[in-house]
């Protein structure tokens, strides 16, 4: 699976890497991206990431 995050909407604030680094990490313009894929075992670390996103920037694709 994979997570994707809206870089029109991402405000840069970092709750996602923090809350799964293994799936999430900041770029060089201060927003985050989805850079690995993730497993089932990641899923509810990837599922609170995109609950606690103030702007909602995250999604899953399957």
């Amino acid at each position: 699976m994979k997570a994707h995050v809206d870089q029109d909407l991402c405000i840069g604030c970092g709750l996602c890497a923090g809350i799964a680094p293994n799936v999430f990490q900041m770029n060089a313009n201060g927003k985050a991206e989805a850079y690995m894929e993730f497993t089932e075992n990641q899923l509810a670390d990837v599922h609170d990431a995109m609950d606690q996103c103030p702007v909602e920037a995250i999604s899953i694709e399957e």
